[in-house]
């Protein structure tokens, strides 16, 4: 039986988002590690364990090089001590995040380092991070969650070399792409519209509420490798007009308003048609063939998510698919 949860981006609404996503029923909520779009994820984290009661809350995907690991234990035992038993981590490589920087993802050798530190601070250790130095969680009491932690710490990951470092180290696995059995849990991360039966992908509301998403498959390609956008429709224009950026500027210029809206100077450019194939976007019959399908594939639960236009529709339209 999948459960259901739902990705919000950390934003001035978040804690009213979630209230309602309890409402609703869903499972947990996540919120994605995303400094240069809207709010930092552990102020929303935190705002949101105090607007809620029951929901469960999530923090994914967290990227390493964004924050020290003594930091990020500090930040997961806060939120743990505002709502006990609540809380989960996922860890990733950062592609999106570390795109928008012009850098390229972490290593995993560097996650599994950083995964271990951030582990053994919230068990309580004296750590020996790199780069030198010893690091220890030194809270008195009544300051933090006495120690060990144990919030579930998990990884994000698509390739087999990230699944392999999943099963020795995390505690489940965030699902970019397939499922994988054997994972407990395994969420299927995905993102999409809720089309009404009937409604055309250019109608006015459904275009905007799925563009920010179908761009992101040329903001990916881009990131990979910038000549395989002319494989997608109309993707020579989007490119050319890309390339009229500063060479330095220009991974700033695609990544303006990531998955939330069309607001850079090149997505206009792009071709809604592809929704479908690109996005977790369809009917609800649709939707409800593609969760099947996915908790055939290894899925133990599912992380909806959507743009930033009309949060509140689409978290009741994934509620109704799921049938929350």
């Amino acid at each position: 039986m999948l459960t259901y949860s739902f990705r919000l981006p950390p934003g001035p609404r978040t804690p009213d988002y979630a209230a309602l996503a309890e409402d609703l029923g869903y499972e947990r909520v996540w919120c994605p590690e995303t400094p240069a779009y809207g709010h930092d994820i552990w102020v929303a984290l935190a705002r949101t364990a105090e607007r809620t009661a029951r929901i469960g809350l999530g923090a994914a995907v967290l990227i390493p090089s964004y924050r020290h690991p003594l930091a990020q234990a500090s930040a997961i035992a806060t939120i743990e001590g505002l709502a006990p038993g609540r809380l989960w981590a996922g860890f990733g490589t950062g592609f999106t995040g570390r795109s928008g920087l012009g850098q390229r993802p972490l290593t995993l050798a560097y996650v599994r380092r950083y995964m271990g530190h951030v582990r053994g601070l919230l068990e309580g250790d004296a750590v020996e991070l790199d780069g030198g130095g010893v690091a220890q969680i030194l809270a008195s009491e009544g300051w933090l969650p006495p120690r060990p932690i144990r919030v579930p710490l998990l990884l994000a990951s698509q390739g087999p070399k990230g699944r392999a470092l999943a099963r020795e180290i995390a505690d489940g696995l965030i699902c970019l792409g397939t499922p994988e059995p054997g994972f407990e849990p395994c969420l299927a991360s995905v993102f999409g519209v809720v089309l009404d039966d009937g409604e055309d992908l250019d109608s006015p509301r459904a275009r905007a509420a799925v563009a920010p998403l179908v761009a992101t498959a040329y903001h990916g390609a881009y990131a990979r490798d910038p000549e395989s956008v002319t494989r997608l429709p109309n993707g020579a224009a989007w490119l050319e007009s890309v390339r009229k950026v500063p060479e330095r500027l220009r991974h700033l210029s695609v990544h303006r308003g990531h998955a939330l809206d069309v607001s850079n100077a090149h997505d206009h450019l792009i071709d809604v048609s592809i929704a479908r194939s690109v996005s977790f976007t369809g009917t609800r019959d649709e939707l409800r063939k593609r969760l099947e399908a996915l908790e055939t594939a290894g899925a133990t639960g599912v992380i909806f998510g959507t743009s930033g236009f009309d949060l509140p529709r689409e978290l009741r339209a994934f509620a109704d698919v799921a049938g929350l």
